[in-house]
């Protein structure tokens, strides 16, 4: 447009701006001056609409302002604010173009407090890992086959439910102990410190659950107390911290022996399936069946082996009848030495006499009658050491054990090879060996009885 025609004025008058650029100009100017930031004040005027977006305003004792959260921020809020709730929003200061609105657009939103809550939970957090409560070092492993499992949660909890059911269908021989507790509120930390120091003194328990649904971070502040954290670190069972779902972190949870997203996955955790553990009950059972089968058969040769070193009763019969054969040939010759020296004696002398003495009738008489004494004292001699080793020989005979048998006796051999002279060498449900004259046999002992003196 060509101004060279128009007043002076006209020239140098600034721009006429439309009410949408100067919304926009000013919206952009808002979001310029005022990065992110969080606003406190009281929810009034709450409206969810059907898109899913939020509209309400935060006031306070002398002002208030509007704001919306659109859908895709307000699904990941965690609660729903409703009229008088005192929130804190993380939000952009910004301008309604449509309306000229001045308002909030929420990018977060909070409970009022939940700040400084945050800041204790860090600061306690901090202390406890210094002090070495988290030291995964400390951490027990949980029993492979627990007997018992206790739980720590409030009689009416869901959780509670929700083990319960997990318990029956994975593990129904487990028996369960509940500790009731309230899990929030004002007390609740108190409780449930008494409800894990009651499982721990008590010891019925092989582990410990401590459990709760979902909530806000107020609602799962109990499980931030220091004391419920030094309860769980103290207590003498495995603990398995279920609280809340999984993205929820409390203190009880770095504390705890082991932590589960969900009270769900806690019992899921702490019990095997029943088809699990029948199937590692019947792999052992199988195992011991093989070695035990194994080891009775390395006894068997072992016992094979003895029974080829040990001497049978005939075998010592045998060499008893060989020393015999060899002393009755020893007393043979002694018996015949003394007579064949005497005889050669006699002929010595005999032969003498006869030189000094030749043609001597009476001294061949008395010779003659010398040597017939002679002969006979001898003869008489040798029968008398004959009866003598015929006595000595039934004597032998009567030792012999196999004679012994032979007339109804037995030898009784315990299961160390040792002859049983005594009722003190044996023992019930022993078994030992008897041998009889023919054969021998194994008999199992009853009882026994031992000897009563008179």
């Amino acid at each position: 447009m060509n101004t060279d025609f128009l007043p002076e004025e006209a020239q140098t008058a600034p721009p006429v701006l439309t009410v949408s650029a100067l919304n926009q100009a000013v919206s952009r100017m808002l979001e310029q001056q005022f990065p992110l930031l969080w606003v406190a004040g009281e929810v009034s005027n709450f409206t969810k609409a059907a898109s899913g977006h939020w509209y309400f305003s935060l006031k306070d004792a002398s002002a208030q302002v509007r704001a919306v959260m659109f859908r895709g921020r307000a699904q990941y809020a965690g609660f729903v604010p409703r009229e008088g709730d005192k929130v804190e929003v993380r939000s952009l200061v910004t301008l309604y173009a449509a309306r000229g609105d001045f308002q909030l657009s929420v990018e977060a939103i909070r409970r009022a407090g939940v700040g400084n809550l945050y800041e204790a939970f860090l600061r306690l957090k901090q202390q406890l890992q210094s002090e070495g409560l988290f030291d995964p070092a400390r951490k027990r492993s949980l029993p492979y086959f627990p007997h018992v499992i206790g739980i720590v949660t409030s009689p009416q909890a869901a959780a509670l439910r929700d083990v319960l059911t997990t318990l029956r269908r994975r593990a129904p021989h487990i028996r369960v102990i509940l500790y009731p507790s309230p899990v929030q509120g004002e007390g609740a930390a108190q409780r449930i410190c008494r409800a894990i120091e009651t499982a721990s003194r008590r010891a019925e328990c092989d582990v410990l659950l401590v459990c709760r649904g979902g909530g806000s971070i107020e609602d799962l502040w109990s499980f931030n107390d220091e004391a419920v954290a030094r309860a769980i670190a103290a207590c003498s069972m495995p603990v398995i911290a279920g609280i809340g779902h999984e993205t929820d972190v409390t203190i009880a949870d770095f504390v705890a022996d082991l932590r589960a997203a969900t009270p769900t996955a806690a019992a899921e955790l702490a019990a095997r399936p029943h088809e699990e553990w029948l199937a590692l009950v019947t792999d052992a059972a199988l195992t011991l069946s093989r070695r035990i089968h194994r080891r009775l058969a390395d006894r068997a040769q072992t016992l094979d082996w003895l029974s080829h070193r040990l001497i049978s009763p005939a075998a010592t019969i045998r060499l008893e009848q060989n020393r015999l054969s060899g002393l009755q040939t020893r007393l043979g010759g002694a018996a015949r030495t003394p007579l064949n020296d005497a005889r050669h004696a006699w002929r010595l002398l005999a032969s003498r006499l006869k030189a000094q003495l030749p043609d001597s009738r009476t001294a061949r008489l008395r010779v003659t009658d010398c040597a017939h004494r002679l002969g006979i004292s001898f003869t008489t001699g040798s029968a008398r050491q004959r009866q003598q080793l015929s006595a000595l020989t039934a004597q032998l005979e009567l030792l012999n054990p196999q004679r012994t048998l032979e007339r109804g006796y037995a030898i009784i051999v315990d299961a160390r090879g040792e002859i049983v002279r005594a009722t003190q060498q044996l023992q019930a449900r022993e078994h030992i060996t008897v041998r009889l004259a023919r054969g021998s046999a194994q008999i199992g002992v009853a009882s026994v009885q031992p000897m009563i003196d008179d």
